[in-house]
Order: C-alpha cells, then structure tokens, then sequence
C-alpha cells in the first residue's frame, strides 16, 4: 500500500472544500524580506476552521444544489427542523453535519463530510490547536526551547513506532503523521533566538533527528523539514528580535555551530537526493525543491568555501544544468540559473567542473532560446542574466574557452547580437570574455570567420538599435565598454599580417575613418570623467597630509582603483587601441594626429596613457593570469617604443 499517497489524498479530500469555506490563518512570525518567496500550501491549521460560506440574499431563499431531482427548495431554517422521530438518513453523501450545524440565523453550515472524514479533519484540528498554543503561550526562553524540542523529539519517536508496528494501516499511524507535522513546524520560531536555540538543537541532538527525517517515506514531512532548514539558516535569523552588533555576532557564531552539525549529518546527499523524490507537478512538492535551493544559498552565502564542496562532492551541478533546460518557465527555473551563477562566482574548482559536464553546450543551448523572443517578464529577464553570467564566469577559464569555440560559441553570440533583443547585451559581454587573453585567440578567429566585425562595429557606432536606428550608444555605457574590449583582444590574438586582421584593420580606415573619431569621442568623455575623479583624490590626499600623516602604498592603491573606476580603464582601453591602429597604418596615424592637434593634444599622450597602463597591469593579477599580464606588458612595452620617436 502506498502510505504517502494515501496520506495525501486525505489532504486533498480535505481541499477540495476550500472553494467554498472560510479559512481561519495560523498568525506567522515574521521573516526576512529579502528571500524568494512562494505562496504556501493549506495547512491542517489552515483547514482546522473552515465553514461554508453563505451566498444567501437579503430574502433567505436559494436553490439547494443537492436537492431531489435538482428543484429548488426554501433553505432550512430552525423552525424547519424535523421532528425526532423523523428519518435522517436521506443526508446528502452521508453528511454527518447535515442537519445540526445551523447559526442563530439558521443558515445551513453543514460541511458535506462522512463521519469518517470528518474524523480525520477532527484529528488535524486537535493537533492544530495545541500548535496554537503552543505558539501563543510559549516565549523563547531556553525552557520554553527546551520543551519544544522534547516535544518534536516525542512527536519523532511517536511516529516511528506507529509506523513500524502497523506499516500497512494507515488509519493507526495518521494522528501521529499529524502530530510529527505540526511538532516540526513548531521549530520555526526558534529562528528568532539563534543564540538560544541553536545550541539547544546541536547539544540535544535534536539536529540529528531532524536530519533523519529527510528520508522520511511521507514526502509531505521531508518538505516540512526542508522549509524549517531554509528557515533556521536564513542570514538574517535574529534580526526581529535583536539588532546591536555583539547579539549579531552571537547570531552569527550560533549558525556557525548549526550548519556545521548539518554537513556532520551529510544534510547535502541527503537534499540532493529528495530533489529527485519531489515531483514538481505538484505544488508542495515545488516548495520542497525551492526550499532546498534556499538552503544552498543560505549555506554559501554563510561560507562561500561550501560552494566547492557542493559542486565536487555532490550531484547538484547535474540536477541544475538540467533543470534550467526546462521549456516551461517557473520560480524554480529561475532559482536554479541564480544557485548555478553563484556556484560559479570567483571558483575555479567549480568552473572546470562545469566544462567537464559539458556546461558550456548546455548554457549556450538556453541561451539560444532568447534569439527570436524576449523573456516574458521582470522574472525571465532574470534568469536570462543569470544564464549569461554563468557563461561569462566558465569564461575565465582557458579550457573552457576551448569549448566554447568547439559549441560555436562565437557563431551563436553574432547572430544574438544582429537579432537586437534583450540578449544583445548580454551577448556582447560573453565575447569580451571568450575572447580576451591569449587563450582567446581561437574564439577571435571564430568570431572573424562569423562576420563578426560587422555586426560588432553596427553596434559600435549605433546603427541599426530597434528603437532608433540613428541612435548611438552611450559613451560611458556597459555595451561600449565590452566592445572596446573584444577590439582590443582582436588587435592583441590575431597574428600579424594574417586575413582577419587585415580585415579589423580596415574596418577603421573605411568612411573616411569615422571609427577613428568614435574613438577619439569616447576617449574625450573618459578624460572629462577622469579630471573629477583627479580633483576628488587630490582633495583626498590634502586631508592626509593636513592631519600629519605620510600617504601610505594602501592609500595610493585605493586613489588607482578609483581612477579606473573614474574614467581610466576606459581610456587605457581606447589608447591602446589607437595606438596598434596608428603603429600599423600610416593614413590612421596621421589622421589620428590632425585630430588630436585640435585639442591641444599629441601621440605622446596616448603614450603617456600606455606608461601607466603599462607600469601597473598583473598587479593584482594570480597565478592563473601570469601568461596573460606577462604577454599584456610585452605588447605594451612594444607599442610604446613604436610610438615614442613620433
């Protein structure tokens, strides 16, 4: 006999009064903002209360729909009731209710319940009520903490005996189903006394029954458990209650303790495994799984090192890149893309994993998707980015980028960007990526053989966008940012005298070298940007040296940065570019002169740009950049002698 659906099937019995009843809320304790949420199901507590509602008019008279022969008849009222003596077994489907449930109005309330349904309803109502007060009455006090978790701790070993003496009767062991139910839910609250109750849950071993009960034959109670999970390690547990940094810390040391003896109870198998338990055709179960991705996140954002852990020692990349596949969009969906962003943040372990389950071919297929159509809504845009983000994290690893061009990568992302949608951006960036580096020589050769440049500089200069084709982009926007980008790597990996290159090269003499002077509009507005940051570090340095103090290596570390971020980068960008153009065309360079002369200005301040980009590239690179900062400075070094006699 199958246990779990019967149990559930006497839920939906149950449910399927909701309609037409009135349903009296379990007050909830209040939780973080920020989190995803989803609309939670109907709860014993939920279905504890409910009545019929009447749709009776002012004139107390309407068709009975369980009438004889389906005619219409005046609604029962107290001077209607029958006599004693009079036969009462004609009640509609055996409704024990039918004829005693009658307010002062003697309006029919009668529930349409069997006296065995309503058994089983009468059974959640007791154990609904002593959740009630439970909650009402019980502060979080260590004591009061301590007799909730006995409490759960009987509800747990209650539970287990029934179901082990009569496994095949239901009907034995469904109070006590009910009793473990609502004994779980009773751990939520504890959230807002980390300090207290953690250690409570660690010390009494508490955690290891609530562990155990993942694998539960009850698929109803395995999601309880999962929600109370996502629930205790949320990062803002405590806030309600307590807000001065010293209870914070203790917060904090508190979920320390609680995840720890979560990972000593193998907690991540045994999520992964119940996301391939739970059907996510059914609502709860939808919960479930988006109650186990919470709890992922929760844990990595509490300890980014678990990320590694998660993605090498279980299946879960597996079961993601599976689940973004999914035609049909959801909640769940985009959660899954978010967790996958995340997994992939600033982890190389976690990067080359992604390459070894074929995760570039996968992503690309997704994101193949967004060619033709935009995503629906605020939702799907997100989970869109989040797709492209994971493509640009796998990225900035050199094999990977190998398997990008082998998924014609660099074909997919031109046809992206010429259809103008949403993922024209997007797209934009992935190449940056792909491309950048001399591991991205392969993928600047493809994006070549793509005809890449003309779709790449249409976008640079602004023609063809879907609103206004005449409309040029942004100077200071993201999209000319990565273009700048991908120029530059193509000056930087395309070998020398080669077709493709010859190509790029033209691309800037054509039309009478209006690229040229894109280049130079853009290098204008990083200067201007440039000069305020200028003045606000000079300002900065002044309110050092007033209060006595010598200007640290730190100091002029944060006023580089903020140059960057001020307008530099960008400049360092454009300059680089100007210069490979100007070293390798006469025509370019002497045009490039006239208009720099104009404003007062000559080749030697490119150079001077170059010097400083030269001076601090792979500063901060790691061991994994070393090749590229060390190729990165040789070319700097040449550019700038090819440059300087002039």
């Amino acid at each position: 006999m199958d246990i779990d659906s019967l149990f559930k099937a006497c839920l939906l019995l149950l449910f399927d009064y909701a309609a037409c009843l009135r349903i009296t809320q379990v007050p909830k304790f209040p939780t973080s903002g920020n989190k995803r949420k989803m609309p939670a199901n109907p709860t014993p507590e939920m279905l504890k209360k409910m009545r019929i509602e009447s749709e009776a008019s002012d004139k107390g008279i309407e068709p009975l729909p369980n009438s004889p022969g389906g005619k219409s008849k005046t609604r029962a009222t107290v001077e209607d009731a029958m006599d004693e003596d009079e036969d009462q077994s004609f009640a509609p489907g055996g409704d024990a209710d039918y004829f005693i449930e009658e307010d002062e109005d003697g309006r029919f309330y009668g529930g349409g319940l069997t006296s065995e349904q309503k058994d089983i309803l009468n059974i959640f109502e007791r154990a609904g009520d002593e959740v009630l007060a439970e909650v009402s009455s019980d502060e979080l006090t260590i004591t009061g903490i301590r007799r909730t978790l006995l409490k759960f701790e009987r509800a747990v070993s209650k539970n287990q005996d029934q179901r082990s003496k009569y496994p095949d009767d239901p009907t034995r062991f469904i109070e006590s189903e009910a009793d473990l139910d609502n004994a779980i839910k009773t751990l939520v609250p504890l959230a807002q006394a980390p300090t207290l109750a953690y250690s409570e849950l660690v010390r009494s071993e508490t955690i290891v029954l609530l562990v155990g009960l993942l694998s539960h034959e009850n698929m109803d109670i395995v999601i309880d458990v999962v929600e109370v999970l996502h629930e205790l390690t949320d990062e803002d547990v405590g806030e309600e209650a307590d807000g001065n940094e010293e209870d914070s810390e203790g917060h904090a040391a508190s979920l320390k303790l609680l995840i720890e003896s979560l990972l000593e109870n193998s907690i991540m198998d045994l999520l992964i495994g119940n996301l391939k338990r739970l059907n996510e055709d059914e609502e709860s179960d939808r919960q479930g799984v988006f109650h186990i991705l919470g709890f992922f996140e929760n844990v990595i954002g509490f300890n980014p090192s678990l990320a590694t852990d998660l993605v090498l020692k279980t299946n879960i990349l597996v079961w993601l890149l599976q689940r973004i596949q999914s035609k049909k969009h959801d909640e769940n969906r985009g959660y899954a893309a978010e967790l996958l962003s995340i997994l992939l943040q600033d982890n190389q372990a976690n990067r080359l994993e992604l390459g070894k389950k074929d995760g570039i071919e996968t992503l690309l297929k997704v994101a193949s998707q967004y060619r033709r159509r935009d995503p629906v809504d605020a939702e799907e845009l997100e989970f869109m980015e989040n797709v492209f983000d994971s493509l640009c994290s796998a990225l900035n690893e050199p094999g990977n980028k190998t398997l990008f061009v082998e998924a014609e990568g660099p074909d997919l992302m031109v046809l992206l960007i010429k259809e103008k949608m949403e993922s024209r951006s997007k797209s934009i960036k992935t190449l940056d990526y792909a491309m950048s580096g001399p591991a991205g020589t392969s993928n600047c050769q493809a994006f070549i053989d793509a005809l890449g440049l003309k779709t790449l500089f249409s976008a640079f200069m602004g023609k063809g966008t879907k609103k206004h084709k005449s409309a040029a982009l942004p100077l200071a926007s993201e999209d000319t940012s990565h273009i700048l980008g991908i120029i530059s790597s193509l000056f930087s990996n395309l070998p020398s005298d080669s077709p493709e290159r010859i190509r790029l090269l033209t691309k800037f003499v054509e039309n009478n070298y209006d690229k040229v002077d894109k280049l130079l509009d853009i290098r204008d507005n990083s200067l201007s940007r440039l000069r305020v940051a200028d003045a606000e570090i000079e300002r900065q340095k002044k309110d050092v040296l007033a209060d006595s103090e010598e200007i640290s290596p730190e100091d002029e570390d944060a006023w580089y940065i903020l140059r960057l971020d001020g307008g530099l980068y960008t400049l360092q960008t454009v300059d680089y570019i100007l210069a490979w153009i100007a070293m390798e065309d006469d025509g370019i360079q002497l045009h490039l002169s006239q208009m720099l002369s104009r404003k007062n200005q000559t080749l030697k301040d490119v150079v001077q740009t170059l010097r400083i980009y030269h001076d601090n590239v792979g500063e901060d690179s790691n061991n994994t950049d070393d090749a590229r900062s060390t190729s990165q400075k040789a070319i700097l070094q040449g550019l700038i002698l090819a440059l300087e006699p002039t």
